[in-house]
């Protein structure tokens, strides 16, 4: 997972402004066999070194001929005709992934606007999990080295086509195993707003595809990524008290009538149906 390498106003703006625009509308390969992985432990999660290992769990990313690896080539090339509507407006935004946009990105799907002043707790429980993110994502996309969308077939992302974003590979998806994560850590913190929150957690992942720097295959690998994570999380019970202590601070958040998110109508719009 990259650090955020673009300063996005915030999400709500963007999505009315977005809005007032108008919405634009074989065989897979045996996977190789498990070798050393050269990425090494980041300390500071949830989990001791050795407790996770996604890279036995997930299918191998496509090489060419595959089914797949043509499948997402048609994405790249078809999503590319998104560019500069309201929905490459929303995935620009979405690439800013630091905890606070994070939390900012998931607060209409929280139904109350979720910040680090306002819900602590669960601001640290993200913040922790972060590293446990990056031990579920290093060591396949080091294995894989797969190469990102546009560096096979020409074509517009929405950020910086800079050096780190080229080095970094593609499968799986950084940026989906964290949404992924974070989706459904508040799918249990928020229950009567599980599938709202679940919805903004696929398109997190799938402004990936919009932005051009992930392929479709790797938005998939994220999530099951983010799965085997949050279900290994829940062997640890520092995680389970962290989590039952956002629960707790968003029940009262909400119980208070904290304000509450702008724009999420518009949000709910664009985000209602996958864009590929």
């Amino acid at each position: 997972m990259r650090k955020p390498f673009i300063a996005a106003a915030s999400l709500a703006a963007l999505v009315v402004a977005g809005a007032a625009a108008g919405l634009a509308v074989a065989e897979i390969a045996p996977s190789p066999p498990i070798a050393p992985v050269v990425a090494s432990f980041i300390k500071g999660g949830y989990l001791p070194e050795g407790a996770l290992d996604t890279l036995r769990v997930l299918p191998p990313a496509p090489k060419p001929g595959d089914y797949r690896y043509e499948a997402d080539r048609t994405a790249f090339r078809d999503t590319r005709a998104l560019k500069d509507t309201p929905r490459w407006t929303l995935a620009v935004a979405d690439a800013e992934d630091n905890v606070a946009a994070m939390m900012r990105d998931f607060s209409c799907a929280a139904g109350v606007a979720l910040t680090r002043e306002n819900a602590p707790r669960a601001a640290a429980l993200i913040d922790r999990m972060r590293f446990d993110v990056r031990n579920a994502v290093n060591p396949p996309k080091d294995f894989y080295k797969r190469q990102r969308p546009y560096l096979i077939d020409q074509g517009d992302i929405c950020v910086a086509k800079d050096e780190s974003l080229a080095k970094s590979p593609d499968y799986p998806s950084g940026h989906t195993t964290w949404g992924w994560t974070i989706g459904l850590v508040l799918a249990e913190a928020v229950p009567d707003r599980s599938q709202d929150i679940l919805v903004r957690a696929r398109a997190f992942g799938e402004s990936r595809v919009v932005c051009g720097v992930h392929n479709a295959s790797a938005i998939e690998a994220g999530r099951t990524n983010a799965s085997i994570l949050v279900a290994t999380l829940h062997g640890s019970p520092e995680f389970r008290d962290d989590l039952a202590a956002a629960r707790a601070e968003i029940a009262a958040l909400r119980k208070a009538k904290a304000p509450a998110p702008q724009a999420c109508d518009a949000e709910a719009a664009l985000i209602a149906k996958t864009p590929y």
